[in-house]
């Protein structure tokens, strides 16, 4: 049978070319932690413990690599960067197109009596950014926003909305899931006060592995969530107040950021505008052709414009969960089906509680494999 995967937007399949010899070379052949020996190999792995975030800054337009903090992925990264942030009083601002690694840490800080507003996108998923401005309050803290939808794939204005929060002195942190390594993502020009990131995704690396970058003023104001061991200062109990030791407690995923650093060489030099194009391209066929299936809706914008490769359908008048399952058995189509951890985008898409089955491209998928989904999707319809 063959196999068409299509789940990018959980997780990249296949990793760019050189992760996994990069994971087995420092497993097998280097070994040292970082910080930790005053030996070749601790300091070979160091240099390239400092080198991925150098990648990393260069990667998002950030002139600060100690500033750039690793952690076990974007869900960790953003409710360090919230949970150390806010306290009682503070005001937030969301979009409703958000993943629960947002609300999840928002909905526990209203216990502490953070309060935060939703700014309801439209059906499609886009979002006016002159809505924001009816939200904020004087004690209005903080707008943290996802740059593109993990479930439709709409791109938010975060441009706009970055203008915004400098304008009236509001902090902004951008959740890069759904955008890095195929969209230009710009810490400067988007005004941001911190961006998480995770590694598994458009990065092309492997899972266990994130991270997140920090303006200088905006690390003053984050507390830590955890201290211990850094391998600095370690004459004394108390944490280290400088970067990225005060966020970086514990042995980092030292063979997650091997393989990282590989897969962002090879972004460099393929070019994530090539990416993209590539991804559009796929998209684009696919939205084209799906259009003309009937027994199948199509979830948000109808074009290839303000959109990433992240598609989802509705199987109209049947269970989605079961298309996705003939997707996979009886054609080796592998999609994710649900609800996709964010609940109040499907609110907003009307989608509610069924989910969708969502298809998301990535630049190693082909048109054939396009075309033979979409044959999958009529013969599918048929069998149910």
């Amino acid at each position: 049978m063959k196999r068409v995967y299509l789940d990018n937007a959980a997780t990249s399949y296949p990793k760019a070319p050189g992760v996994a010899q990069a994971v087995y070379n420092y497993i097998e052949n280097i070994g040292g932690n970082v910080g930790r020996g005053t030996y070749k190999n601790a300091y070979s792995a160091g240099q390239m413990v400092y080198e991925t975030r150098e990648l990393i800054c260069n990667l998002f337009n950030f002139d600060n690599p100690l500033n750039c903090v690793f952690t076990s992925n974007i869900t960790q990264s953003l409710n360090i960067l919230l949970k150390g942030f806010l306290k009682n009083g503070d005001h937030v601002i969301v979009s409703s197109m958000e993943h629960n690694a947002v609300m999840r840490p928002l909905n526990s800080l209203k216990k502490s009596g953070v309060e935060f507003d939703r700014i309801i996108c439209r059906q499609d998923g886009t979002l006016n950014p002159e809505d924001i401005k009816e939200k904020i309050k004087p004690n209005t803290k903080l707008v943290v926003m996802t740059h593109a939808s993990n479930v439709c794939g709409t791109i938010l204005p975060v441009e706009e909305v970055g203008k915004i929060c400098r304008r009236h002195n509001i902090h902004f942190i951008l959740d890069s899931a759904q955008s890095a390594g195929f969209l230009d993502v710009d810490f400067k020009k988007l005004n941001l006060s911190a961006l998480a990131f995770t590694g598994h995704k458009g990065l092309l690396g492997p899972q266990g592995i994130g991270g997140f970058l920090i303006d200088s003023d905006f690390v003053k104001e984050v507390s830590t969530l955890s201290e211990g061991g850094t391998g600095s200062l370690s004459e004394s109990e108390l944490q280290p107040d400088y970067m990225p030791d005060k966020f970086e407690s514990g042995t980092l995923n030292i063979p997650g950021i091997y393989g990282l650093n590989a897969a962002l060489k090879y972004l460099s030099s393929t070019g994530i505008q090539n990416i993209r194009k590539i991804e559009q391209e796929l998209t684009e066929e696919f939205i084209k052709e799906v259009l003309n299936i009937k027994g199948v809706k199509l979830i948000g914008l109808r074009g290839i414009e303000g959109r990433t490769s992240v598609v989802s359908l509705d199987f109209v008048g049947n269970d989605n969960a079961e298309a996705s399952y003939i997707l996979d058995n009886e054609f080796g189509i592998m999609t994710r089906v649900g609800l996709h951890c964010a609940p109040s985008a499907h609110k907003t898409l009307g989608t509610f509680p069924e989910g969708t089955v969502r298809f998301s491209f990535g630049h190693f998928n082909t048109m054939d494999e396009v075309k033979y989904t979409v044959e999958s999707i009529y013969k599918t319809i048929k069998m149910l």
